[in-house]
C-alpha cells in the first residue's frame, strides 16, 4: 500500500526530506503523499522514513492503494530505471 497523511498533519516539515522518492509534497492546508511515487521505502529502506519521523503518527497505510510488496518492489525498480 502506498501511504497516506491525515489530517491530523502539523506541516512540521520532517517527513518530506526523509522520503526518498520525492513522494510527500505540501498541499493546499496540509503535506500529501502521491501514491504513484510512494513505495513506503521498499528498495530503500527496512521502515517507511517518514512514519518514523512524524512526531504527530499521522501517516497510515492509505486503504485505496493496496499494494503487495512485491508491488512495491516493482514499482521502486520502475521509478529507479526512470532516474
Amino acid at each position: 500500500m502506498a501511504l497516506m497523511i491525515t489530517d491530523e498533519c502539523i506541516n512540521c516539515d520532517v517527513c518530506e526530506p526523509e522520503c526518498p522518492n520525492e513522494a510527500i509534497y505540501p498541499g493546499d492546508e496540509i503535506y500529501e503523499i502521491d501514491p504513484n511515487l510512494c513505495t513506503e521505502c521498499v528498495g530503500h529502506f527496512d521502515e517507511p522514513q517518514c512514519q518514523q519521523v512524524c512526531p504527530v503518527d499521522c501517516i497510515p497505510l492509505d486503504p485505496d492503494h493496496k499494494e503487495s510488496r512485491d508491488q512495491l518492489m516493482a514499482k521502486y525498480e520502475a521509478l529507479m530505471a526512470a532516474k
